[in-house]
């Protein structure tokens, strides 16, 4: 894109009159002739026509001159905008506001929208409710990431867990990055930022023996039973769990599967499940409705999952996505491939499912470890 200064010789001032002109480029009509795009600006600057005197031909000199830095003033701020160089406008924007706007297209997918909501408050925690994007260069990334790492706490003050910590952290990147794409910044400052590093904790899952004894155990909440054992016997997250509907559900000649999209990857699934998982699901309800009314994410939902356990006499500390990594040891476990158990868990590569395997090793260790000393 080109910024050219033009003249205009005025009819009766004796005076011409300068004015940018912008070519934008071409376009192509309905009727298929090619279009040059332009735009104008007038300067209010004016040369003398037919200058005379020394003083007159200076002034024409000055004004050419002026009109030459505006020129090229624009041309910059053109190219800034055609290339991601921020202009003083938007680097003046509010980065806070921006985040929030993109959190807020996340709505439709709760879990999405909630890790960025959670971003979204350690990140004012950290800087208050005004940051403008020029206040943000690699420094600040690296001390919201060591913010979130050594400081920022959970709800009941618990510090972050690493995992946690490396999600609000590429909410945090990946809004810069969008900011790039839509040319409010030349670059993303967290690019030479590096990832906080996961710690990769040790999953709690339930034995065969622990699921047969909380299928025994009393449960306050019936709901809440079913859904987990349902977990337990599918693999599925606690949001698919409880955003299933009847309609998902079909009986085909191969026996019960459901078809569903994940709501953490929004990627359809088919998946089939047992004639016993079906059994938790309960009686049929309508289409539309969720299978699992009633169920919600909740503290007092939680602490009775907790007491459910101890009333089975197990002391790991439970929680509801402890279904899901009790499926994926037993199925491994039992002899089912690692390809088919990641297709099962809808992971989209296999070495997030080959976390499981892992934990499968070690209780062979554990089992080849239990023979006695058989030195006499």
């Amino acid at each position: 894109m080109k910024v050219h200064i033009r003249q205009r010789k005025q009819s009766k001032a004796g005076s011409i009159s300068l004015f940018l002109e912008i070519y934008k480029g071409t376009t192509t009509t309905p009727e298929g002739k090619v279009k040059i795009l332009r735009d104008y600006e007038y300067l209010n600057l004016y040369l003398i026509d037919k200058p005379k005197t020394p003083i007159e031909k200076q002034g024409n000199k000055d004004t050419l001159q002026l009109a030459e830095s505006i020129r090229a003033k624009r041309e910059l701020e053109i190219k800034n905008g055609l290339y991601g160089f921020a202009n003083e406008f938007k680097q003046s924007t509010n980065f806070i506001d921006y985040f929030t706007d993109l959190m807020e297209k996340r709505k439709e997918s709760e879990g999405n929208y909630g890790n960025w909501n959670s971003a979204l408050k350690h990140l004012i925690k950290f800087a208050g409710t005004k940051v403008l994007f020029r206040e943000i260069d690699q420094t600040f990334c690296e001390n919201f990431r060591d913010y979130l790492k050594n400081t920022a706490t959970t709800k009941s003050g618990q510090p972050l867990s690493s995992s946690s910590v490396l999600s609000y952290f590429n909410k945090f990147r990946a809004c810069l990055k969008e900011a790039v794409r839509k040319k409010i910044i030349l670059s993303n400052p967290a690019n030479d930022v590096h990832n906080p590093k996961v710690i990769e904790n040790k999953r709690a899952y339930l034995t065969i023996d622990e699921l047969k004894a909380i299928v025994k155990a009393e449960c306050r909440y019936d709901v809440l039973k079913r859904a987990f054992l349902f977990s337990c016997l599918t693999g599925l997250r606690w949001s698919d769990v409880n955003n299933l509907k009847w309609s998902e559900l079909q009986n085909t000649n191969e026996g019960w599967r459901i078809t569903f999209n994940q709501q953490k990857t929004k990627g359809l699934q088919y998946l089939d499940i047992s004639e016993q998982a079906r059994g938790y699901l309960g009686e049929q309800g309508n289409p539309d409705e969720r299978v699992f009314i009633g169920l919600k994410y909740s503290s007092y939902m939680n602490v009775e999952l907790s007491k459910w356990m101890m009333r089975a006499g197990i002391t790991k500390d439970i929680t509801f996505h402890c279904a899901r990594h009790t499926f994926a040891v037993l199925q491994l476990t039992l002899g089912t491939e690692i390809y088919t158990l990641s297709k099962l868990l809808g992971h989209s590569e296999l070495k997030t499912t080959q976390i499981y395997a892992k934990i499968v090793d070690e209780k062979k260790r554990e089992a080849v470890n239990k023979i006695p000393d058989i030195n006499i």
